[in-house]
């Protein structure tokens, strides 16, 4: 009898538990993550940790008014690790010394969101067995398209089928770009404006030069066609060099230009490339504008399947890092979800 009133206190005591997160990094995306956990309240969910260099900065920022007084905030990243938080989500970019940190909490039990797309083209595999081996999570979901659910598309709904092509606009920035230049404007006013509104950074080469879309499409053919590709070995090509007088040439032949990656099952081969290319304006990714993300995804089986949705700036990539927030949250303990009466139409 004792030992079954034991059984049940611990139960209990794991349900009314929360899960304890830590943000590293309080940028753009991460303080749209910590107002997003703020103002939506879930119950079973609490930030208790906020990483960040010159944190004294970052804590006195009117973003960080949303977020509670209980919060910890540090530029020591020992104190994340040897926190008893269970999720560590990180939103610092990069390979170095990012890579470390996420091996380390990893290890230490911790698991781990992120929307660092270079450290998952380059890295994903090897931190993938990482966390199997400590029986934790590493999910990267926001990695790819920003608040467009492309990752956990095609891991839970296209996983049935084989998948043989992915072609898309995965790059924001680039889109906002190349649309803005097809109405008439010219490259240099455009990176400037996209750089004044955020969505491009000072240095604009990843985005501008094909380097982001490229470590994407690692990530989506590594999901969809069980491929992995070195993402130095795949094609770039910068789409600097085009001219508000390739639009013109394009559109004598019923096209525009979008900056397309594209991936090809092809035997055992894969052909891949980032490029600025020429598409039928009767195509669905002619069709999208601005900071759009398209990916579409055809199956041998199920046939083309379309993906589209806002992928730059903070908050359609913080809703991406929140949901998968969640879906990690939901396998370490049974989270409650704020639900409000409403009327129904009569």
């Amino acid at each position: 009898m004792a030992t079954k009133k034991k059984h049940i206190s611990e139960n209990k005591k794991k349900k009314d538990s929360k899960v304890k997160v830590a943000l590293l990094g309080f940028g753009t995306v991460g303080s749209s993550v910590a107002r997003i956990l703020a103002t939506s309240k879930f119950p079973s969910i609490e930030l208790t940790h906020i990483f960040n260099r010159n944190v004294e900065r970052k804590r006195t920022s009117e973003a960080a008014r949303t977020v509670a007084s209980s919060v910890v905030w540090t530029d020591s990243i020992d104190v994340i690790l040897r926190s008893d938080v269970d999720i560590v989500v990180e939103l610092m970019g990069g390979l170095n010394p990012v890579e470390g940190w996420i091996r380390k909490a990893l290890t230490a039990g911790k698991s781990v969101v992120t929307a660092n797309k270079q450290l998952i083209a380059y890295r994903g595999p090897g931190l993938v067995k990482l966390a199997a081996q400590h029986k934790v999570h590493l999910v990267h979901g926001a990695a790819v398209a920003g608040g467009v659910p492309v990752i956990p598309g095609m891991l839970q709904g296209l996983c049935g089928d084989q998948v043989t092509k992915l072609s898309g606009i995965v790059n924001g920035t680039c889109n906002y770009i190349l649309s803005r230049m097809e109405a008439g404007a010219d490259y240099a006013t455009v990176l400037a404006d996209a750089q004044q509104l955020g969505y491009a950074e000072s240095d604009p080469s990843a985005d501008v030069d094909g380097f982001d879309a490229r470590a994407k499409l690692c990530i989506l053919s590594r999901i969809a066609m069980h491929a992995e590709l070195d993402p130095d070995a795949v094609a770039t090509q910068t789409i600097s060099t085009v001219e508000a007088i390739d639009f013109t040439y394009a559109k004598e032949l019923n096209c525009t230009i979008r900056q397309v990656s594209r991936a090809e099952l092809d035997g055992k081969l894969v052909h891949a490339r980032v490029a600025p290319m020429l598409v039928p304006l009767a195509s669905p990714m002619a069709w999208s504008h601005g900071t759009q993300n398209m990916v579409v995804v055809s199956g041998r089986f199920g046939g083309d399947v379309v993906f589209s949705g806002h992928g730059a700036g903070g908050e359609p990539t913080a809703v991406a890092v929140v949901s998968d927030l969640l879906a990690v949250a939901q396998g370490c303990n049974t989270v409650e979800l704020p639900i409000k009466k409403a009327r129904g139409d009569r």
